[in-house]
């Protein structure tokens, strides 16, 4: 598993604040190596982590932890070209990313 970036997991907290999370069908643009993905994903219907670094998708889908292994998927593509059809997400989260 990557570095903790959050120990005091002040991104958790401010994300369950602004967002519900419980059975919603998640689409994380910038996703990385799964770093935040892990903090919210149990909860998620599904859950869909977008990045264009191949090497992060990578890390994040080898540290995906197993028993989330049918729930999170992961896609090297563009956020402003999405490969999904409109109505596929309840939930769109773009943290860190730029």
């Amino acid at each position: 598993m990557t570095l903790q970036q959050d120990p005091e997991r002040n991104e958790t907290k401010y994300l369950h604040k602004f967002a519900n999370f419980a059975g919603k069908r998640i689409l994380e643009i910038g996703c990385g190596e799964g770093r935040l993905t892990w903090q919210y994903a149990k909860e998620s219907r599904s859950t869909i982590g977008i990045d264009l670094d191949r090497d992060a998708l990578l890390v994040a889908t080898i540290d995906r932890p197993s028993d989330l292994t049918s729930k999170i998927h992961f896609s090297l593509a563009k956020s402003e070209q999405l490969p999904f059809s409109n109505d596929l997400f309840d939930v769109a989260i773009f943290a860190w990313s730029f």
